[in-house]
């Protein structure tokens, strides 16, 4: 087994999670497909709400921003009160949703509802969340060691808490010492990175970020972080160079920590 050695510095493990923590697969295959089949019966359950009218209201700005663009799906205001025009808006909206995931967009309107949505399933109990074998234990032996361990994921904070907190592992979230989201900022910038650390309140060199997307990898080492890219499988493919450059891991469990000895 490969061991990878932390550095005596280190006191934050930074978590990402899709392709780290979790499968794609199950981003992939479980999570976005429950979004398009279950949209349109969501909408149409929860219409009267005020919460889905917020995250409609939300499309709707977003709609109108992106007017200008190719393919782009208007959501018409309410005019009346009548069943058929909120059916047609209920339509718009599906279309809409469709529309900006087959783009793979990250707005902050379509984020708000996919994670709504997504409340309900895990808090119904029809979804639990998947991780890799070896995630759990290693976290709980690094919190043993001392280790403090954070989340970083593009997906929202909410998004995040329902994910640990209706897992196939039960719910995991006394494991972390927090979660970050893009309102830090993003994770391809550097100054994220440092946003993170003033935040928690310790050095960039203390933290170590696991991720599999080298492009994340290196705007954290460009902040001091240390950074280890997670080689799991459904992962995108890494060139020989970026194999050359990381150090890799396949496995939590390859992880030293040399505190711990």
């Amino acid at each position: 087994m490969v061991v990878l050695s932390v550095p005596a510095e280190v006191t934050v493990i930074l978590l990402d999670i899709e392709g780290t923590t979790t499968p794609i697969a199950f981003v992939k295959d479980i999570l976005f497909p429950y979004i398009k089949e279950n949209v349109k019966e969501y909408l149409q359950t929860h219409w009267e709400e005020e919460e889905c009218q917020q995250d409609v209201n939300l499309l709707r700005k977003q709609a109108e921003e992106d007017a200008h663009l190719d393919g782009a799906v208007p959501i018409p205001a309410a005019s009346g009160n009548g069943v058929d025009n909120s059916q047609q808006m209920i339509q718009a909206v599906v279309d809409n949703v469709y529309w900006q995931m087959s783009l793979d967009r990250k707005t902050t309107a379509l984020k708000q509802l996919q994670g709504h949505m997504w409340r309900a399933a895990f808090t119904a109990g029809s979804m639990k969340a998947e991780f890799f074998e070896d995630v759990v234990p290693a976290i709980r032996k690094w919190r043993e060691a001392g280790m403090k361990v954070y989340i970083y994921s593009s997906g929202s904070v909410e998004a995040q808490k329902l994910l640990f907190g209706h897992s196939t592992e039960g719910n995991i979230l006394e494991l972390f010492d927090g979660h970050f989201d893009t309102k830090i900022g993003h994770k391809v910038e550097s100054e994220s990175y440092r946003k993170i650390a003033n935040s928690i309140g310790c050095s960039t060199n203390n933290i170590l970020f696991l991720t599999d997307v080298t492009l994340e990898a290196s705007a954290a080492e460009e902040a001091d972080v240390h950074v280890a890219v997670v080689v799991r499988p459904g992962n995108a493919g890494l060139t020989d160079d970026e194999k050359t450059y990381y150090s890799l891991i396949t496995s939590f469990s390859e992880l030293y920590l040399p505190s711990s000895a």
